[in-house]
Parts: structure tokens; sequence; C-alpha cells
């Protein structure tokens, strides 16, 4: 096939890309390399402090909005209420207990 015409090599120019739509545009480092993107990890794959404390506390907010919500429902309610009634109950009796052991006679 080497009677085929080649094609003429065409002339390009760079262009930057605009943004996807939604994100942010990262800033450009020395000679127009843009910045590597935080991952959260290091190049061997190892998490980040940073990371692991957003996570963390990402978590942590997620469980309280979960039990405040929770509680506000009619079995939260419920479930808080007995768990009150048991530590009254509990309280009452360790009074009586201290009570008996105090006592002169040691009748109880």
């Amino acid at each position: 096939m080497p009677d085929e015409p080649q094609p003429e090599p065409v002339d390009a120019e760079v262009v930057e890309l605009s943004p996807a739509p939604g994100s942010t545009p990262q800033p450009a480092g020395a000679g127009g390399a843009t910045q590597p993107v935080e991952t959260g990890y290091t190049p061997d794959g190892v998490p980040t402090f940073e990371s692991v404390r957003e996570k963390i506390e990402t978590r942590y907010g997620t469980a309280i909005g979960a039990a405040e919500l929770a509680s506000e429902t009619p079995e939260g309610r419920s479930v808080e209420e007995q768990y009150e009634a048991r530590q009254k109950a509990a309280a009452e009796r360790l009074a009586r207990i201290r009570e008996s052991m105090n006592r002169p006679d040691g009748s109880g």
C-alpha cells in the first residue's frame, strides 16, 4: 500500500479546558501544570491524618444527629422514659441498701 497518499499533518494549538459544571478549578502550578488533587491518601496508599479526622468528625456528627432524631419519635421517648424509671429505681434501691448498712442494730 505504498501508493496510498499519506494524510497531511494537522497543525494544532493547546487549548485550556474549561472546568466541568459544579467542579472547583484547580490553580495552575509551575510550568502550567495543575496541582495534584487531594485524595486523602499518600502516594503509598496510606490515609492522611486530615482525611481520617474528617471521617471521624463526619461519623460523629451523623451519630449525634441520628440520636437526636430518634429521641423525637414516640419509640425514642418511650425508651428514654424506661431508662429514667430504671435509674430512679436503682437510686432508690441504693439508698435503701446504704440506709440498712448504717443502722446500728443490724436489722434490715
